[in-house]
């Protein structure tokens, strides 16, 4: 590892850490109520799932619309397994219940992502994004109908295993995989195939395998974010995965920049925190929340960040540049 590189993990580590203690200390001094501990909860899953779509849509760059879909997958199984493991009687931490229930969501929802998307992604455009919403829409009214999770009444009896500190800790680890994923060989070759389908074909790239490859580990990402929600709600009720809810995921995505982990983290905590400040103004909220949406498009339809990404150490050593060169200017005027 190059000394550029390992500055680069310093200062981010640093930043992590350091925003870690910020919320820790709020929490603790209880600056922080409930209400916006709830809020940071739910702004770290809308991370986690518009990340995880990000390897899809923005990797990739297929319309992937039904991503509400493999997040109930993964709620319902964790949920279902942490039930049934704590009923069992076994002496486990809350932390080893929930770490073992998200990989059970991640995987089950993998698996699925891995047997829809074998055959649809052969599609491209707006026929995938149709049968992913078709997908979405059969997981949602299987819930609604299947009776060992509560049907239409919901799961309810759910353990809240999850609070701020491993929802925050999971979410850096999760950035931190689908950012390394981007820099890996297989990312480049999932970020070829968005670029030129033919091309990558041509230089013996199996596309097919990186296109399914990319939406089982969205899937699988999805599928915690689900295991997350679920043991914090404590409760899962089917409607709430709904079109919308996709729908909702993907305009994170975009907003943030169509390949941009950055955009899609901050997109995450804009459209979560604004809906919630403007809560007061209940009838004029989604007026707001929608004229955002239409400006951001007109005036920069890539989004925030486009397909890049907001580098720490870069804008740190542009801060020290402009200082330097306005203390050698001030330095000049003063002889």
């Amino acid at each position: 590892m190059d000394h550029n590189k390992k500055k680069t993990y310093l200062i981010n580590t640093i930043a992590v850490v350091s925003l870690y203690l910020v919320f820790f200390v709020l929490i603790q001094t209880k600056i922080m109520n409930n209400y916006f501990v709830g809020i940071a909860i739910m702004t770290c899953i809308m991370i986690i799932m518009a990340i995880s779509l990000n390897i899809v849509a923005g990797f990739l760059g297929e319309m992937a619309l039904g991503h509400a879909g493999f997040m109930a997958i993964g709620a319902y199984a964790s949920a279902s397994f942490s039930m049934a493991l704590i009923d069992s009687g076994l002496p486990l931490p809350h932390l080893v219940v929930l770490i073992l229930a998200m990989i059970v969501g991640g995987i089950v929802a993998g698996i699925f992502g891995f047997l829809i998307g074998t055959p649809t992604l052969r599609l491209r455009g707006d026929y995938l994004g149709i049968v992913t919403i078709g997908f979405s829409e059969i997981i949602r009214i299987f819930f609604i109908n299947f009776g060992p999770t509560g049907g239409a009444a919901g799961l309810k009896g759910i353990t809240r295993l999850v609070n701020f500190h491993n929802v925050y800790w999971v979410t850096i680890i999760i950035v931190f995989l689908v950012f390394t994923l981007g820099r890996s060989k297989q990312g480049r070759a999932i970020i070829s195939i968005r670029e030129d389908e033919i091309a990558s074909e041509a230089a013996g790239i199996p596309t097919t395998r990186y296109k399914v490859l990319a939406f089982s580990l969205a899937a699988f990402f999805a599928g915690i974010g689900g295991a997350l929600y679920a043991h914090y709600q404590s409760f899962l009720e089917p409607s709430k995965f709904g079109f919308m809810f996709s729908i909702e995921m993907f305009v994170i995505v975009v907003l943030g920049g169509l390949g941009s982990l950055t955009g899609s983290i901050i997109s995450a905590i804009v459209l979560t925190v604004l809906p919630e400040m403007l809560r007061s103004f209940s009838e004029y909220r989604l007026l707001v929340y929608s004229l955002v949406l239409i400006i951001m498009m007109i005036f920069r339809p890539q989004g925030i960040f486009g397909r890049s990404e907001f580098s720490l150490t870069a804008f740190i050593e542009s801060l020290i540049q402009r200082k330097n060169i306005k203390n050698s200017i001030d330095g000049g005027e003063a002889s």
